[in-house]
């Protein structure tokens, strides 16, 4: 498209929000934020919709006169959402994403069949309640229709983000990658706080002092590498230290359970000395 589409968000949430904020500030018209019936969800959708100068609605009063419709709803509602906005517009020529990381363009098929083009454009990006992460830099994997992701990139673009090609078969393998990156690494230290527990502090305590050693490993691994990041007594060889751990974390068996599954993984992946006596105490 030579201008820039008018754009409609179903779907006042967390993404949503962080969408229509960051596309408005990108020179986007944002026309329409579409919510459900729900009080709590015309609230926010009323709110955003002030934000970017755009009109608030319900998926039973939509307008969805804008060139591209982007659906920012939890992954079991996207296919329904679609289907109730289906015979709401005259769906040839526009675009309509969605953005699940796990879920392919497939879940827009009924708009596909009424002459849209679809694609899945994900940012692998957190987004909770208290925060507004900035989508510069940010990776969008993008999958769809030749022409939606053709305009997927150009808005991705003009997010500043970096948009790339993900295959749709992939989609749970990316999803499940993304999941290492940030909830389960929030699930890890938070097992950790468990841990500290043990030691005598709070969590709060813990949360505290783990900080600075969690801030600089994050930027080893981005400086070096993960073997160039990875401390501590498994790369050192030092399986005494590591039967101590096993001992101690039979007071806490949820952590003794993710140790013993990282500490595997180390060993598989990342340098280590004295390596067989290593998996033998794992084993043991």
């Amino acid at each position: 498209m030579a201008a820039k589409p008018r754009i409609a968000i179903v779907g006042p949430g967390r993404l949503g929000r962080a969408l229509a904020l960051e596309l408005r500030q990108a020179g986007y018209t944002i026309s329409e934020i579409v919510s459900r019936d729900s009080a709590a969800s015309k609230k926010k959708a009323r709110e955003l919709a002030g934000k970017v100068k755009a009109y608030a609605s319900t998926r039973a009063n939509a307008r969805l006169d804008a060139d591209l419709v982007w659906f920012c709803v939890p992954d079991q509602e996207i296919a329904a959402a679609a289907h109730q906005l289906a015979l709401v517009a005259a769906w040839k020529k526009k675009n309509a994403f969605h953005s699940s990381g796990a879920l392919a363009s497939d879940e827009l098929d009924v708009l596909r069949r009424r002459g849209a083009a679809a694609a899945s454009v994900h940012p692998l990006m957190t987004f909770v309640h208290g925060s507004m992460p900035s989508l510069s830099g940010v990776p969008f994997a993008v999958e769809g229709d030749a022409a939606a992701v053709r305009v997927a990139r150009r808005i991705v673009r003009d997010l500043r983000g970096k948009a790339f090609t993900i295959r749709k078969q992939h989609k749970a393998a990316y999803h499940a990658w993304g999941a290492f990156t940030s909830p389960l690494l929030v699930a890890t230290l938070v097992t950790g706080e468990r841990v500290a527990r043990t030691a005598g502090l709070s969590a709060a305590e813990a949360r505290k002092k783990m900080l600075p050693i969690v801030r600089q490993t994050i930027a080893n691994y981005q400086a070096l590498g993960p073997a160039g990041a990875f401390s501590g007594p498994i790369v050192r060889g030092d399986a005494e230290i590591v039967r101590k751990h096993l001992r101690i974390l039979k007071k806490v068996p949820e952590a003794r359970g993710v140790y013993l599954a990282l500490a595997r993984a180390a060993l598989r992946y990342l340098p280590a000395r004295n390596r067989a006596t290593l998996k033998k105490t794992l084993e043991l």
